[in-house]
């Protein structure tokens, strides 16, 4: 739930090193993976590298983000041109590190259903409350997006299934140019086609050249009313300046 502004449809926001998100992978072969959980780099080396480098001037700090996390759920998930890879964001000190390792999902069309996005917050005076954002309840007429992009901590769902996966390829030689902050020669996976059911995320970003939301609706409630429940659900805290 990016505040910056959302570029035309069919177009992603262009960040230095980075293009629009295609439909990657060769091949027929198709893995299934029931309780799908995603790659992630070894955060703690991936975050003292790039530290270092970042702070010698080696690498851009091309993608700032507050640090605060969301949820988010859907029933299910299917997309096409998928590709992923470890890189890192820059955070906003206020929220700790200044520089978070996330694994990016790239989607170059996705469908979602019975989409849900949580934020939940500790405000000063107030309490916890909590933001939630639904749409595509309907199974006919479920939520879309195009260039879909997702920096997340967490990943899960009860099944994924990949189309034309390629696994282990080197992070620059995928379709998609990757941001400098994803360095160079690292791990990196692809495929023509996804589909993740019961999906459950815990992210730091989302962006996408168009995101359509039929049945669309938004509540500010009290209290914890997240997406789902989780060991890891994140309850961030209201800055105030």
């Amino acid at each position: 739930m990016s505040s910056e502004p959302n570029p035309p449809a069919g177009r992603r926001r262009q960040s230095p090193g980075r293009g629009r998100a295609r439909p990657s992978g060769a091949g027929q072969g198709r893995v299934r993976w029931k309780r799908f959980a995603v790659m992630f780099v070894p955060a703690v080396a991936l975050t003292a590298g790039l530290l270092a480098l970042t702070a010698n001037g080696a690498l851009a700090a091309s993608f700032s983000i507050s640090g605060q996390q969301g949820e988010t759920s859907a029933d299910s998930l299917t997309g096409q041109g998928f590709e992923q890879f470890g890189t890192a964001d820059v955070a906003n000190s206020v929220n700790g590190t200044g520089l978070q390792p996330v694994v990016e999902s790239e989607i170059n069309s996705a469908q979602l259903t019975n989409l849900c996005q949580s934020i939940v917050e500790n405000v000063p005076l107030i309490g916890t409350i909590t933001l939630k954002i639904k749409g595509g309840t309907d199974p006919q007429n479920p939520a879309t997006a195009s260039s879909l992009i997702i920096d997340a901590n967490q990943l899960s769902g009860s099944t994924a299934t990949f189309g034309g996966i390629q696994q282990g390829i080197d992070n620059k030689a995928l379709k998609n140019p990757t941001p400098a902050l994803a360095g160079t020669g690292n791990f990196s996976q692809a495929a023509t086609s996804i589909s993740i059911s019961n999906l459950q995320e815990i992210a730091y970003s989302t962006e996408a050249g168009t995101f359509t939301l039929p049945g669309f609706s938004m509540s500010l409630t009290t209290g914890n009313n997240a997406c789902f429940a989780s060991p890891n659900a994140p309850v961030n805290n209201f800055n105030l300046g």
